[in-house]
């Protein structure tokens, strides 16, 4: 019953929402003179603006033995300039009861402003000020790197943090997404003042990235705006970063640390696929069956409900720009660990066995299209989901298209991305737990 009322509202929510969006571009399109991309969509149900801004400088671009060179470049941004100091920042935009911040992932480094429409000037002059002019303090420097070092420290106590950044290497080898974007405490020690200037020069410039603007803001005034604050922003040659390839195993992988732990921490997985790929769609219909639809996926069917072996289970696609990972993670008694990897396996050969019934295909027909419209429900969701939608070229339409691409999915389709992209054979398995207790089979 429960399921039931929850796909109600979320039905009804998404007409409404639909009735307000369909129809129109969810933002327009520029490209400026100095070559920056700019989406602008109006909105002024609030005096409020918000910019989201995308810079490919992101840890793919930074060297292997510097990892966390993007993550502290992004960190340090609004932590003085050259005309102001981070404090001096932080209580100018906290003066207006604004936001502003940065950082870094592993495709590109995002820039987030929202302040009251009356202080929209004073935002962009800060804005363009850590975008353009920050000065990488040195001390300041040393407190970023003191904090991540213990961040990471922290991290390394953590099981499910630890089977993660173990399967992510597993899977990826020597590309880039294998490492974690904030780096290692080895790697940290290797990055200077001058690496983080140099990466800076390197990659920012309007050239190599996209602002959203999403608010009670004109196209004239935002022109002025741009043309008052970042009018000097000028393009320049990006480097170009040959990145390594990425292979699929060819054999199963198994990761096993012993930790003493009432539960074991699980993920099983492999390689998936790229953003751009077209079977995109078919495998989100897929994984929704599987084990991204919650309490409505089969995994969670069998192995909560049924069996009672874990809380929780799931999967997921992660789709990147270079390639991505598909994974099931659970956490289960050490004793069970066996058995609820040996379940998750079989629902993987399930569902590339035999066909989806009409009922779970329209199930999650549903849930995803109708839960689309809550992924831009505010101006800074519509502001980060159309710099996605531009960062991965899916058109400024997209918005409209994407219930069709979903429904156009068939059990055929299932069938087919499930047998191609989910592999029983050739995974990684990452077991952190009692090992004595889960005197593991695999």
């Amino acid at each position: 019953m429960k399921k039931i009322v929850k796909h109600f509202i979320i039905m009804l929510l998404a007409i409404f929402l639909a009735s307000q969006a369909s129809g129109s571009p969810l933002a327009e399109k520029d490209i400026l003179s100095n070559n920056m991309v700019l989406l602008h969509a109006e909105r002024k149900a609030l005096p409020i603006v918000t910019i989201v801004m995308a810079v490919r400088a992101g840890s793919v671009v930074e060297p292997s033995d510097k990892a966390g060179l993007a993550y502290l470049t992004a960190a340090l941004l609004s932590e003085g300039t050259q005309k102001r100091t981070s404090r001096q920042i932080s209580e100018a935009i906290e003066f207006v009861g604004g936001s502003l911040s940065a950082s870094a992932g592993a495709d590109y480094t995002t820039i987030s402003l929202s302040v009251l429409k009356k202080d929209i000037d004073l935002g962009f002059d800060l804005l363009s000020d850590i975008l353009m002019n920050p000065a990488f303090n040195e001390e300041e420097l040393k407190r970023k790197k003191r904090i991540t070092r213990n961040w990471l420290i922290q991290q390394n106590e953590e099981p499910g943090a630890l089977a993660s950044i173990a399967f992510s290497k597993a899977v990826f080898g020597e590309h880039p997404y294998a490492r974690q974007v904030q780096g290692t405490i080895e790697s940290l020690d290797l990055i200077s003042r001058q690496d983080i200037i140099d990466f800076h020069a390197s990659f920012f410039a309007p050239n190599n990235a996209i602002m959203s603007v999403v608010g009670d803001i004109s196209r004239d005034e935002l022109k002025a705006l741009l043309d008052r604050h970042l009018g000097q922003w000028e393009e320049k040659n990006i480097p170009s970063i040959p990145l390594p390839g990425i292979r699929a195993k060819n054999n199963p992988t198994v990761i096993k640390t012993n930790k003493d732990l009432t539960q074991s921490n699980i993920i099983i997985g492999h390689l998936g696929i790229s953003r751009d790929n077209p079977d995109y769609y078919a495998v989100s219909v897929m994984n929704y069956i599987l084990g991204g639809g919650g309490f409505a996926s089969r995994l969670m069917d069998n192995i909560r409900d049924n069996k009672g072996l874990a809380y929780d289970v799931h999967s997921f696609f992660s789709a990147s720009r270079f390639s991505g990972s598909f994974q099931a993670g659970l956490q289960t008694k050490n004793e069970s660990a066996n058995a609820a990897i040996d379940e998750v396996l079989r629902e993987m050969e399930r569902i590339k066995a035999e066909p989806v019934s009409d009922r779970e295909l329209q199930d999650a027909k549903s849930y995803l299209t109708g839960s689309f419209p809550l992924r831009i429900d505010s101006n800074s969701k519509i502001a980060g989901f159309a710099l996605a939608v531009e960062f991965n070229s899916l058109g400024m339409d997209y918005v409209d298209k994407y219930p069709s691409l979903i429904n156009a999915v068939t059990q055929e389709d299932i069938l087919r991305v499930a047998k191609k992209y989910l592999d029983t054979k050739n995974y990684v398995l990452v077991v952190i737990g009692n090992l004595e207790k889960a005197k593991l089979k695999y």
